[in-house]
């Protein structure tokens, strides 16, 4: 077991977006100062608004200015690179390269500032190991240049036995940092927990829950409020634990990012996971008490 000053260094926990959490924030919090008041409890976060529209690199700057310099942002890369909306940006965009080029001028300003940890590329269910698709990961890479990208997978064709190895050394042999996704195991369109490492540096975990009547309602009108709501338990959190451990092995830090949060769980599980790990939970969250809860009073 590394000692708490250690994982502190080794093991970065945050949440997905920071506008959303409302127990973090105080009471009146304006939308423009939330980003500030979530990095009082966590170290990093995974922004997640740039998969709907790449910011604008003075946007970029502004929110680097207003975290602390130890604070590392996970950029979701936007939708039309990663064929979830097909079509999509085509009033903007001639061509798919010219959506990496604003992205990279984008994510630049928080390079200068040394707050961009990656570049998250998480690709749709219907993206499968297939021949074409591994030529646009080969082509994605190439055009991020140097920028650190990370690599999440949906179709479970990637980890199946015959695919898993071969996936994995593509992803070091091409530079991606590995996703490691916790979501349900709801077919075709899911993937395992796979706890394999693609760089020595730094491996990516993303906590999305484990609700599988919830996971395939893309599309349905209350999709965001279904497809995270998921709260885990002590036991599969202590789970992760031994697991982040054994990842420790292998690469010399950890980013773990809770996406469960479509009934405010991603806060309470992330600091959850941090006092099971021995590390320090940051400020307790801001809310109002609600003495029916008895979530309020107990560890779940």
């Amino acid at each position: 077991m590394l000692k708490e000053e250690k994982l502190e260094k080794r093991i970065q926990m945050g949440l997905s977006g920071w506008g959303d959490h409302d127990k973090l924030y105080d009471e009146g919090a304006r939308a423009a100062d939330k980003l500030e008041m979530y990095s009082r409890h966590f170290p990093i976060v995974e922004m997640d608004n740039s998969f709907y529209a790449i910011p604008s690199a003075e946007q970029m700057s502004k929110w680097a200015a207003a975290v602390p310099d130890h604070f590392g942002f996970i950029v979701k890369a936007y939708q039309g690179m990663t064929g979830h909306a097909r079509g999509q940006g085509k009033d903007r965009y001639t061509n798919v390269k010219m959506m990496f080029e604003h992205l990279l001028a984008s994510v630049e300003e928080l390079r200068l500032a040394g707050k961009l940890r990656a570049v998250l590329f998480q690709y749709p269910p219907w993206f499968g190991c297939e021949r074409k698709h591994v030529e646009i990961l080969k082509r994605t890479r190439e055009w991020m240049k140097d920028v650190p990208v990370a690599l999440e997978f949906r179709h479970q064709s990637w980890y199946a036995p015959e695919y898993r190895e071969k996936t994995m050394e593509l992803m070091r042999s091409e530079g991606w940092i590995h996703s490691i996704a916790d979501e349900p195991q709801a077919g075709i369109g899911s993937v395992p927990v796979v706890l394999e490492t693609s760089d020595t540096g730094a491996v990516m975990i993303r906590m999305h829950g484990r609700n599988a009547e919830g996971w395939h309602s893309s599309g349905q009108p209350n999709w965001r409020e279904v497809r995270y709501l998921y709260r885990y338990s002590l036991e599969e959190l202590n789970q992760w634990k031994g697991w982040i451990e054994e990842l420790l092995e292998k690469s010399e830090q950890c980013w773990i990012i809770f996406n469960n949060n479509s009934g405010g769980d991603a806060s309470d599980n992330a600091k959850q996971l941090l006092r099971l790990l021995g590390m320090d939970s940051g400020p307790e969250p801001l809310r109002q008490m609600n003495w029916l809860d008895e979530d309020i009073f107990t560890d779940k």
